[in-house]
């Protein structure tokens, strides 16, 4: 009992900023942060020009996005059950960086040939391996990252800042590197993953993960049993959350997704898609500055405010870029994502910590965030896809935000409350060691 005790009351003194910037660990994880999400940027903003430079057409290019969500549907809860059992073991953890050391090879040796073959068949294999790396790998680096934050007593939004700061490097180099050879993206993706394996051998777990965690005798602390998933399944909280991701994070991708051609058909300037790469590398930078402050709000207000006001701030955007179309409005409902992703990431985490039990947390965010992410962005982009070509934008963006609105307010009714609730901490960072539950939504 005085070890929980301990543990809740370290979660009631919040570590500041610079605090946590005078860690050693903070940089390690916030360096893993950083150089997953440096690749993770160069794939998602040149993989679409690669593809068509090499001949790619835009159905199959379209292919390789519907394959990674799909692939991921599939993998996210593997790999949230598996992480589970792992506990503050690192093996899942290194086969997605070396997934992604193997970029380089891959882009060269087997994607770029196989396009000159059958292009379908290479947006299928492209697809299935991207989803390894990027959008089923994403889950395992932010489960593990997120509880070992809270085993080492630092807040996650702390080290997660740097995942916007290395997105935002990718955005500015990856240019120049693809400028001088398009190739070349991808192997800088590869030498940004070597580097994450060796930040992620050198990160540090508990005092008492050596002994908790790797040793055989000690196995049973990491089963997760059918009963505890089943709980987390019949949660009215959980369902409510799952509802929330569904039609807002998946939403706020699929909205997103061409809003760069909505961009350039508005915005009088010359050249409006490289304004566009600008502000965007403007929104990345604004969007770290504001993880700083997050947690600190989030602490306050609960997690499931949160997200509500990730969700108020999402509606905002699409409705003002329905209505209102100016260059500078444009531009300022892109720059509002730094504020709507801070409070999407931190409060996700938040929430999934101090309302279900944290022995399956990467189930909860696999399952409750990272799966009904990946079938709404399956879901949603198809229907807003032909809305655009049947309606248009603007008024598909009126029931993209009608939607959002309809959906947070029923995700709302069945999500408990976390204000008051604390994430367990230190030694039960990794959840108790009895088989007593812990509380769960009302």
């Amino acid at each position: 009992m005085s070890s929980e005790n301990t543990a809740l009351e370290a979660t009631r003194t919040e570590p500041s900023v610079l605090d946590s910037l005078k860690r050693s660990v903070v940089w390690n994880y916030g360096g893993t942060f950083f150089f997953y999400f440096f690749g993770w940027q160069l794939v998602f903003t040149f993989m679409g020009l690669w593809l068509k430079a090499e001949g790619m057409n835009s159905t199959n290019i379209g292919l390789v996005s519907t394959v990674m969500a799909l692939v991921a549907m599939g993998l996210q809860p593997v790999y949230g059950y598996t992480q589970d059992r792992l506990g503050f073991r690192k093996p899942l953890y290194s086969f997605v960086v070396v997934c992604a050391a193997l970029m380089g090879p891959f882009f060269q040796f087997v994607f770029k040939p196989l396009i000159g073959v059958d292009e379908t068949l290479a947006a299928v294999v492209g697809g299935v391996y991207l989803s390894l790396v990027l959008m089923s790998g994403v889950s395992v680096v932010e489960a593990f990252n997120e509880r070992a934050s809270r085993a080492n007593g630092f807040e996650y939004g702390h080290a997660r800042l740097f995942g916007s700061l290395g997105g935002a490097t990718a955005s500015l180099v990856g240019g120049v590197i693809y400028a001088g050879n398009p190739d070349n993206v991808w192997w800088a993706a590869s030498l940004a993953a070597l580097v994450l394996g060796v930040l992620l051998f050198l990160a540090k777990v508990p005092h008492q993960a050596p002994e908790g965690h790797r040793s055989e005798a000690d196995a049973s602390a990491h089963k997760v049993s059918k009963a505890t998933i089943l709980r987390l399944l019949k949660d009215r909280s959980f369902l409510g959350f799952v509802v929330l991701m569904f039609g807002t994070a998946a939403l706020y991708d699929v909205f997103d997704q061409q809003y760069a051609i909505y961009f350039s058909e508005h915005v009088l300037h010359g050249d409006p898609e490289t304004l566009f790469s600008r502000v965007v590398f403007i929104q990345i930078l604004c969007e770290a500055v504001v993880m700083v402050f997050t947690p600190w709000i989030v602490n306050r207000i609960g997690a499931k405010r949160g997200l509500q006001i990730f969700a108020g701030i999402l509606v905002l955007r699409v409705l003002g870029s329905a209505f209102v179309t100016t260059t500078e409005a444009l531009i300022a409902w892109r720059l509002l994502a730094a504020i709507e992703m801070p409070f999407m990431l931190v409060s996700v985490m938040k929430y999934i910590t101090r309302m279900f039990d944290v022995k399956i947390s990467a189930t909860a965010y696999t399952l409750g965030f990272g799966f009904a992410k990946a079938l709404g962005v399956a879901v949603f982009s198809l229907t807003f896809g032909y809305a655009y070509d049947t309606i248009g934008f603007s008024s598909a963006y009126v029931v993209m935000a009608i939607s959002i609105a309809l959906i947070t307010g029923v995700a709302s009714l069945l999500m408990g409350d976390d204000k008051g609730r604390e994430a367990p901490t230190g030694e039960l960072a990794d959840g108790a060691d009895d088989e007593e539950a812990a509380p769960v939504g009302v």
